[in-house]
């Protein structure tokens, strides 16, 4: 039987500022079945773009991409904020409502060619979507898809990646 995914999606108003509609997957990661059936959902993506390495962003996009990785057999490679990492990283700035934010990723975490699936909880947006795109690129490795359980279409995050195929498998 599939779920409706929206189902274990919890909404939360003014948080956390007056006005913004939080959008919490924790409801979803706390029901078994709902977070099989959506890391599935992904891992079937991810396997028909023969994806090599998944990258996801600090923290949510850990929770997204480590089962999805696990299940492909491939490698997960975190893309942390700075200083979070040792060795050698490269690192990319973006956008925020008050200043900016930088992520870091270590330089041996891509190998060149590899068809990479950026994946995070969240689309909103997409600065730390094209952050993590862009350094990964550096890199030399291949987005070949980006995968999100939420996108938020009203803050038009696909409009920054949309040179990338995308899933969401919930919008709001």
């Amino acid at each position: 039987m599939t779920l409706n995914l929206e189902d274990y999606i919890a909404t939360i108003p003014d948080y956390p500022e007056k006005g913004v509609m939080f959008r919490d997957i924790s409801p979803l990661m706390a029901d078994g079945e709902a977070y099989r059936q959506a890391t599935n959902e992904i891992v079937q993506y991810a396997r028909d773009k023969n994806v090599e390495m998944i990258v996801g962003p600090e923290a949510r996009g850990f929770i997204v991409g480590c089962p999805v990785a696990y299940e492909l057999g491939v490698g997960f490679a975190p893309a942390r904020k700075k200083g979070k990492l040792p060795r050698e990283t490269i690192s990319a700035t973006y956008n925020l409502e008050y200043g900016t934010a930088e992520l870091q990723l270590q330089k041996l975490a891509i190998k060149p060619g590899q068809r990479v699936l950026v994946t995070d909880d969240l689309l909103a947006t997409g600065g730390t979507i094209s952050a993590t795109i862009e350094m990964v690129e550096r890199l030399g490795g291949i987005v070949v898809g980006t995968a999100f359980i939420i996108e938020l279409t009203d803050l038009h995050g696909r409009d920054k990646i949309k040179d990338y195929d995308m899933l969401s498998l919930v919008t709001f």
